[in-house]
């Protein structure tokens, strides 16, 4: 059976944003669309109900390079481990310069599918098994597939919250730059089981992020990196679907943002809303040159503003910590 797959495509300008840079989300759709096939096929190569690999989570993704109009993205999928219930898939994009040649790497991704069946969208099926190279590469997945599984849950519990809108605020305060998306769910946005592709989701919250860092900064503005995002609930075609970002920590060079989105079912309106995913984008802000700027300092305005703040730095300085040991192995 198959564990690798690839897809390939030329950047055209409406992936872009105004002065050429791919938007991240964009990448990170092709990176899902890319994750799914597999995440399928796999998980039908065995008898009994057919099935659709459903978005769990993405673990946090790192924007190595930027991606420019012109290039064409390489993105490469494989499946790493499985559980009875989920395949994990690792993925790789690759921007190749078509007129010089040149290539880098742009992007790395972990993410966490659940088969849903196509008969009954509340089944969950279970996953073939795949060969492991090794009993080491075998403990290493079941390690990251607990490790997910206890941050969902840790996730799912602290998050509650809906972000309100501020009128007339104050510069570089977080109600300043809060912004939100209002998106009703259409059949092109949807899989087979009537309910979102989590690429769509993932490119709608990139954009809200992306609001909230050019609001702050009033400069060009790229993703660097997305912190592990957690999708709780299904949304099904038809929802009103509410993409809220807001500030939470700024260093020298990048800007945290926090994204919620909460689905709102306009038909079974009795279900009420309900929060649907969360996550953590991180934003950098750029010159004319493509060079680092400095970030305007977040204005702080109350224990829940500071609490979100000290939180974000301490992520700030895990993440910057294994950079560092991550840079060290490699040399």
């Amino acid at each position: 059976m198959a564990s690798q797959y690839e897809l390939s495509r030329i950047m055209r300008p409406d992936d872009a944003n105004i002065v050429g840079n791919v938007h991240g989300g964009t990448i990170l759709k092709m990176i899902e669309e890319a994750g799914c096939i597999i995440g399928t096929r796999h998980c039908n190569t065995q008898s009994g109900d057919r099935c659709l690999a459903a978005l769990a989570r993405v673990e946090r993704t790192d924007f190595l390079h930027p991606m420019f109009i012109g290039e064409v993205a390489h993105v490469s999928a494989e499946i790493t481990y499985t559980s009875k219930h989920s395949v994990e898939v690792q993925v790789n994009v690759l921007a190749e310069n078509i007129v010089t040649g040149a290539k880098k790497v742009t992007n790395k991704a972990t993410l966490w599918y659940v088969p849903i069946s196509l008969q009954n969208v509340d089944k969950i099926i279970e996953v073939p098994p795949i060969e492991y190279s090794s009993p080491e590469r075998e403990e290493a997945g079941k390690k990251r597939y607990e490790a997910q599984k206890l941050e969902r849950l840790e996730d799912k519990v602290r998050n509650g919250e809906i972000i309100m809108s501020v009128s007339l605020p104050e510069p570089f305060t977080v109600v300043c730059s809060q912004s939100s998306l209002i998106h009703l769910v259409g059949p092109s946005d949807c899989t087979l089981h009537g309910f979102v592709h989590g690429g769509v989701t993932m490119k709608l919250m990139d954009e809200v992020a992306g609001i909230v860092a050019a609001r702050h900064c009033k400069t060009n503005i790229v993703t660097a990196s997305v912190d592990a995002i957690n999708f709780h609930r299904k949304i099904k075609k038809g929802c009103v679907i509410t993409v809220s970002g807001r500030m939470t920590f700024t260093s020298n060079k990048s800007m945290e943002i926090e994204v919620f989105v909460d689905a709102d079912p306009l038909v079974e309106a009795e279900k009420g809303k309900y929060r649907a995913v969360t996550a953590f984008f991180t934003y950098i802000s750029l010159d004319k040159e493509n060079k680092p700027l400095p970030v305007p300092p977040l204005k702080l305005e109350g224990e829940e503003e500071q609490k979100r703040f000290e939180e974000g730095k301490a992520r700030y300085l895990q993440n910057k910590a294994k950079r560092l040991a991550d840079k060290e192995r490699q040399q």
